[in-house]
């Protein structure tokens, strides 16, 4: 039996007749409370999700963290290479911690010396070898790179020289470096001991290398997961 509604007869329908036979169900929302029974707050009062945050205070729950797990890795970051034996950890001391603590800095640089002998040499004291770290920021005393730097040189037998760079602001994104204390060496480690950036380590390359010293890089924390 065909109706109009076969495909084959080529009949139309008129959507409008079937329309008018629909009725869709009402729901009245003046009932419902979606406040929680609080007020609703006017536009002033939403949340901005766009808007500029303010600074917070430093929560030290959220700071990156070590867990001193061996990790020795050729990083390149910032257009510098540079060799670091820890990672940045979700668990472990919080890095404010490890840098209060004077018993990190023997610990940090024991840690880095046989790195440093086995990829640059047993003979780093011959007279060609030097070290040094980057300036100082906050600290016009010894900070905890410049007392590591300083043990390192102890125990490679070579020169530290401690404040090489001269920085006159605290910035570390695109800082620019002065020569304060000419090496004689030839050959320099820069040392760090938190990479993050890299940018730190930039600034010393770009301070050391015009002037024709040949520079290698290590840090101790690679401070990027």
């Amino acid at each position: 039996m065909a109706d109009s509604h076969t495909r084959g007869e080529g009949t139309s329908v008129d959507m409008g007749e079937v329309l008018r036979d629909i009725t869709f169900p009402t729901a009245d929302l003046s009932s419902l409370d979606f406040s929680g029974g609080a007020a609703p707050r006017s536009r002033a009062q939403q949340k901005d999700l766009f808007a500029v945050q303010q600074r917070k205070a430093w929560d030290k729950s959220t700071e990156a963290r070590c867990d001193f797990s061996y990790k020795l890795r050729l990083t390149r970051r910032s257009n510098v290479n540079f060799i670091s034996i820890w990672q940045k950890s979700v668990y472990g001391r919080t890095l404010t911690d490890i840098k209060a603590d004077p018993d990190m800095v023997p610990f940090f640089a024991d840690s880095i010396v046989p790195v440093i002998k086995e990829m640059l040499g047993y003979h780093l004291h011959n007279g060609s070898w030097c070290i040094c770290t980057s300036p100082k920021r906050r600290h016009k005393v010894k900070n905890f790179a410049t007392l590591i730097s300083e043990e390192i040189g102890s125990q490679l037998e070579i020169p530290f020289y401690e404040d090489v760079a001269f920085c006159h602001t605290k910035q570390r994104v695109n800082a620019v470096f002065e020569l304060n204390v000419l090496p004689k060496e030839p050959n320099v480690i820069v040392f760090d001991d938190f990479v993050t950036t890299g940018q730190t380590l930039l600034a010393m390359k770009k301070l050391l290398t015009p002037l024709g010293f040949n520079t290698v890089y290590f840090t101790c924390v690679n401070n990027k997961l």
